[in-house]
């Protein structure tokens, strides 16, 4: 498996891996995780847990374009390097980005975000540029 194809898993992985803090916060609300209504009762969180919901929702969002992006970029034959790069640059990205969301550092995680995005847009401008 080639270092991008890895990074689609590796992403996908952190999705749902960035669903720990949201059963946390759910766990901790009055009468424990609703399982029933997951998300209703994630629709009422508040503070950090909030944001923890916010920080998940955002990674299955961003997903979709990356992986495609990466695909793009395989499928095109684009600079092997610059697509691994560019693909280990987001996975990075991905992992900071929720412990800033939950943590509330709005600034710095829109930066984080922004190499994100930059990254996916990168895979798809490649092809371009070989």
């Amino acid at each position: 498996m080639t270092i991008p194809f890895l990074c689609i898993f590796l992403a996908f992985l952190l999705n749902m891996i960035s669903k720990g803090p949201v059963a946390v916060a759910m766990a901790r609300q009055d009468g424990g995780y609703d399982n029933k209504n997951p998300r209703v009762q994630q629709a009422e969180l508040v503070g950090w847990g909030r944001r923890a919901v916010a920080a998940h929702l955002n990674g299955f969002e961003a997903f979709p374009a990356f992986a495609a992006g990466v695909l793009v970029a395989a499928l095109t034959g684009a600079d092997p390097v610059w697509t691994a790069r560019l693909a280990v640059a987001f996975v990075v990205a991905r992992v900071l980005y929720v412990p800033l969301y939950i943590g509330d550092f709005d600034r710095l995680r829109s930066a984080v975000w922004s190499v994100g995005f930059v990254a996916t847009a990168g895979l798809f401008l490649l092809p371009l540029l070989g």
